[in-house]
């Protein structure tokens, strides 16, 4: 499997920002989709995910009400729609194809990141 990412760039606090993922592969459809990011000097962390069916989402509460995830079956793509930003969601974003444990999201693959940053 392999995860592109785009969209990534700076962003004033307060402002949008869209993050795309476009996944191909042969077993790419048997996975769930999510990201994750890490900020600097921080562990990488969850931030949401996407059901293989695309029927449930899950968020860390921080995103909450914030960002939103959607799945394109048919264009094995991601996006993670982010609104409202604040200078702590500065992190490099990564897209993750994976599996759902109860209500956790474990990344199998990973793409190669991309930069989100946001000013004050």
């Amino acid at each position: 499997v392999q995860l592109v990412e785009s969209g990534g760039g700076l962003v004033q606090a307060g402002g949008s920002l869209r993050l795309s993922c476009a996944a191909s592969g042969r077993t790419v459809s048997s996975y769930a989709m999510g990201w994750f990011r890490q900020a600097p000097g921080k562990e990488r962390e969850f931030v949401a995910a996407v059901s293989r069916s695309g029927g449930r989402t899950y968020y860390a509460d921080s995103v909450k009400g914030r960002f939103t995830i959607s799945g394109d079956n048919a264009k094995n793509t991601v996006d993670l729609q982010m609104n409202s930003v604040k200078p702590d969601d500065t992190a490099v974003y990564y897209c993750a194809a994976g599996v759902v444990i109860v209500t956790s999201f474990r990344g199998v693959h990973w793409g190669q990141g991309t930069q989100v940053t946001v000013s004050s």
